[in-house]
């Protein structure tokens, strides 16, 4: 077996006591990065410069990758890059297995609509032979394992703390966690998300792309795909970016809660928003240059009740992934909102849904699918010769490098097909 003598300890350790280190918050720390031994430095390793600004020390040839994230790098970069194949376990409670396959289901006056076949991108790009990953390395109350991870022998774990799997509430414990994971003499590469920094960016995403590509001797590769995703983003900035404050649209980024229940979220109101300061908030203002029509600066979310929601009134409303997936039929036709029908969006067919993601606590590679549907749902006119429909495979095949057979399963997946529809 390939694990070494600080892991093969641990192992024994954790045999006489349970060891448990909760994740959040991000760090700004100057935690030092696995150094290999001096007589080996430089043969057979690559050094890569984390998101910390950590010199970290990892092989030249990595088989085994463990990933602590909710799907930028397993779900999107790993694959994108053509090694979603060295994966041997995630840490993310948001992406079981790694493949998912959900469902809503909602009711009407004529009865009950359902919808299957939900699944995360790498639930379509991931080979059959990773359908059956081990136990993730983090249980649901957010400790690590160690035990498995060394069992697993990973090469190399890669971590993004600022998603919502190590959410951005505690420094200390980051701190702690990333201490006990180099104490292994297992390489550790930290990434840091947009949501670890004071102000919304979403090219920071490129900066974790970059850094991945080079963890994977794939720099020219990770290059092509943060371009694609950075040229999305200039083109519709650029369609939006002249639009008078008072002709700007107000959109409400909005995520429903009918199933709140199930998770012990509260239930006392018909959703979620999103105030200003939020990467949802930035997104409409600073990108698609919107107007957010929940204009708090409370917290980064809040349940509103169906009188705020009517008072807000906005002109669009953008369904996100709220404990659920949410297509805009069910604020159009489901009894559980029926008061909010008088909602002028409503009334005139300006509600639109985001893809499907796993946990929607920060972007991933899919974000500029996201900028346009808020885009095309606040300025129709503005893209009027763009096929949404169309733009979703040829964005698929641009960053994943698939067909068209596989592109439109992955609009299918995200349950998009509702703009080929259109």
């Amino acid at each position: 077996m390939r694990v070494n003598g600080n892991c093969k300890w641990l192992v024994i350790v954790l045999l006489l006591a349970v060891v448990s280190v909760f994740f959040a918050g991000c760090t700004a720390g100057d935690a030092s990065g696995v150094t290999p031994d001096p007589k080996t430095a430089g043969t057979g390793f690559r050094t890569v410069t984390d998101s910390r600004g950590v010199e970290v020390q990892v092989p030249e040839n990595i088989e085994r990758v463990v990933s602590v994230s909710d799907g930028l790098i397993e779900g999107g970069t790993m694959f994108a890059l053509g090694v979603g194949d060295k994966i041997v376990a995630h840490g993310s409670s948001c992406i079981p297995g790694g493949k998912g396959n959900w469902t809503y289901s909602y009711s009407t006056t004529d009865g009950i609509v359902n919808g299957t076949g939900g699944k995360h991108v790498e639930g379509v790009l991931m080979p059959p032979h990773l359908n059956d990953l081990p136990p993730q390395v983090m249980n649901h109350n957010m400790a690590m394992n160690y035990e498995t991870l060394c069992s697993l022998e990973p090469d190399v774990v890669i971590m993004r703390p600022g998603c919502c799997t190590v959410p951005t509430t505690d420094s200390d414990k980051i701190e702690k966690t990333i201490r006990t994971l180099e104490s292994l003499g297992i390489p550790l590469v930290v990434l840091h998300s947009p949501n670890c920094y004071d102000r919304p960016n979403l090219k920071i995403i490129s900066d974790e792309i970059n850094i991945i590509g080079e963890v994977f001797g794939k720099e020219e590769e990770a290059e092509r795909i943060a371009g694609c995703l950075e040229s999305r983003l200039e083109m519709i900035k650029e369609r939006t970016g002249n639009i008078p404050e008072e002709e700007k649209s107000k959109v409400l980024m909005f995520g429903l809660s009918s199933y709140n229940a199930q998770y012990g979220y509260p239930t006392n109101g018909p959703g979620v928003s999103y105030g200003l300061g939020t990467t949802e908030s930035y997104m409409v203002e600073g990108i698609v240059n919107a107007k957010n029509a929940y204009r708090s600066d409370i917290g980064s979310y809040q349940m509103l009740s169906t009188e705020q929601v009517l008072a807000l009134d906005p002109d669009v409303v953008v369904l996100s992934t709220w404990c659920g997936h949410h297509p805009a039929d069910e604020l159009y036709h489901s009894t559980n909102y029926q008061n909010l029908h008088l909602l002028s969006a409503v009334e005139n067919n300006r509600v639109a849904s985001l893809p499907f993601m796993p946990c929607n606590c920060v972007r991933r590679l899919e974000y500029p699918i996201e900028l346009m549907v808020i885009a095309n749902a606040a300025y129709p006119e503005r893209f009027s010769d763009i096929d949404q429909g169309e733009w979703l495979l040829s964005f698929y095949m641009d960053v994943y490098g698939v067909d068209e057979v596989t592109a439109k399963a992955l609009r299918s997946a995200q349950w998009m097909d509702w703009c080929a529809d259109e």
